[in-house]
């Protein structure tokens, strides 16, 4: 199982804060999965995915919320027993930057 660190995200409109985030990636390690591969992996625990608090370096685990209105699943980080919203706080992935999964 890796541990992947995930340092920019891509939505449909990267200035709308309603958007859903499409893809989650790491330009230093050239690779971006789409957010259904991610937490197809999440739930096999195949792999794991976290940020870093640019400021202070705190790791927060990135899950998956299943909401119970029939909207799809999403990822958001879980940090000191509170979900928030550190993925939504990340840069835009390059456009050039390959979707590997």
């Amino acid at each position: 199982m890796a541990d992947c660190q995930i340092t920019c995200i891509r939505k449909p409109d990267r200035n709308s804060p309603h958007e859903h985030i499409t893809h989650v990636g790491n330009p230093s390690n050239n690779w971006m999965w789409t957010r259904e591969a991610v937490i197809k992996s999440i739930d096999e625990k195949t792999n794991t995915f976290y940020v870093l608090d640019p400021i202070n370096n705190k790791r927060s685990d990135v899950g998956v919320v299943r909401p119970n209105d029939g909207r799809y699943p999403f990822l958001r980080t879980y940090s000191d027993g509170d979900w928030n919203n550190n993925l939504l706080s990340l840069n835009q992935c390059p456009l050039n930057l390959p979707i590997t999964k």
